[in-house]
């Protein structure tokens, strides 16, 4: 444990030097107290001063097995003894053909059986649209093809093409007119009212399925996802399933897509791909896309895309030591007691804390809505979400707000019931200490 006075060097040294994601800086420091995290062990964070938090929202929704589960920091040592890095380019290694074997291996034969490998969320997003757009404007027949269609309140990424699906005002409205042509539609009936000539220009629609993240934690319709890969198939519409936030048991199943029996044509993963002890993201797609990309050097089919860090060896040990946790540990056999005491903890926070309007649970997500007692809603000036989050920390729980008035609780899938329970008294104490105020 570091010292006070070490604690306060790093703090200063923060706050002259460094800038933070998704963060006003210039409220950083004032309002709340900076944290510094110096160790983790399950689900439970410490900061340099001693003091434990349960990881409420899995490190930013990256956490699948918890901290220092010994099985993957051995295969992380063990792989950082052999070689840390070699490049993709030009070469193969053993742990990236293994991974790309395991991964298509989910999914039914010759459906999803090629892998690009890439850094984070944003990457296999932009991964997906560039080989979405790419295939159609080389194939004959298929140039026309260059429109995208996502949902209303999405998010999918930060990098400009995926930036560019983006359907969040607040994120996305200053980069309108960069990046790729996208279509929102609210609904799969305001998809299907589209023209008959607009829907041929479409190449692919993107969804996160089962559950819109950013868009205050909302589940979709049951049977949504399977009747818009229907209406793909007939429209000759590729379909791109994210799961970066989804995939890797968060609703249950290894990805959301397997709640309704649907393979997409795409399937982008991250973030638990590793449990996030690594960068590392995945692109799944199909033969018959990847065939599209087959040709004489003089056709120009190449996909000219990757990254420095693609297929990393220390990242892919660490994903093949995750997936060995799901199967060893049983760990999605083991979720459903604890989903279901998740929504019925949600459900009993709504009856009982006259500050929380809604709450809406999706395995094992909870997205908690916030308004006055009266039921107004909070303005987001008043920053309802953060400091209520910010009130969480004595209590002993860190989460974040995906809205300033939506609390959002996504812990590791490791948790114990008694720590579910542990973290929704503390996400009750917390909205109680800081909303009258307010």
């Amino acid at each position: 444990m570091a010292s006070p006075q070490q604690t306060d060097i790093w703090i200063q040294r923060d706050l002259a030097h460094c800038w933070h994601p998704f963060t006003p800086q210039a409220l950083w420091g004032k309002e709340a107290e900076i944290l510094m995290i110096e160790s983790g062990k399950g689900v439970w964070l410490t900061d340099t001063l001693g003091r434990r938090y349960l990881d409420g929202n899995s490190s930013i929704w990256v956490n699948i097995h918890g901290h220092c589960h010994p099985h993957i920091v051995e295969a992380i040592r063990r792989q950082a003894g052999i070689i840390c890095h070699s490049s993709y380019l030009g070469f193969a290694h053993g742990l990236a053909s293994d991974l790309a074997t395991r991964l298509c291996s989910y999914f039914p034969k010759d459906t999803l059986t090629r892998v690009f490998f890439s850094d984070d969320g944003s990457t296999a997003i932009e991964s997906a649209l560039k080989m979405a757009f790419q295939s159609r404007v080389q194939t004959p027949g298929e140039e026309h093809r260059r429109h995208f269609v996502a949902f209303s309140n999405c998010y999918h990424g930060d990098t400009m093409g995926a930036a560019s699906l983006g359907g969040v005002g607040t994120f996305f409205d200053r980069f309108k007119g960069f990046g790729i042509e996208v279509t929102h539609v609210n609904s799969l009936d305001e998809l299907r009212a589209l023209s008959p000539e607009f829907i041929r220009s479409v190449t692919a629609v993107i969804i996160e399925p089962v559950i819109q993240g950013v868009n205050r934690m909302t589940p979709w319709p049951k049977g949504l996802l399977r009747d818009l890969r229907r209406f793909c198939d007939e429209q000759g519409i590729y379909l791109i399933c994210d799961e970066v936030m989804t995939g890797f048991g968060r609703t249950g199943k290894l990805f959301a897509c397997m709640n309704e029996g649907v393979i997409p044509d795409f399937l982008c993963c991250a973030k638990g791909l590793t449990s996030g002890y690594t960068p590392l993201a995945a692109c799944l797609t199909t033969e018959a896309v990847f065939d599209k990309f087959i040709g004489a050097c003089s056709e120009n089919k190449t996909f000219y895309y990757g990254h420095s860090f693609t297929a990393h060896p220390i990242g892919c040990a660490a994903a093949m030591a995750s997936l060995d946790v799901f199967e060893n540990e049983r760990v999605l056999e083991n979720l459903p007691p604890k989903m279901q005491l998740l929504a019925e903890l949600g459900a009993e926070l709504e009856r009982n804390n006259p500050w929380v309007s809604a709450v809406r649970s999706c395995g094992m997500i909870l997205g908690i809505d916030v308004a006055r007692a009266d039921g107004t809603p909070f303005a987001q000036d008043d920053r309802a979400g953060e400091k209520a989050c910010i009130a969480m920390r004595r209590h002993g729980l860190l989460t974040r707000p995906c809205t300033h008035d939506t609390i959002v609780l996504m812990p590791p899938l490791c948790i114990t019931e008694e720590e579910i329970r542990f973290a929704l008294r503390a996400i009750d104490a917390g909205i109680r200490d800081a909303l009258p105020e307010l």
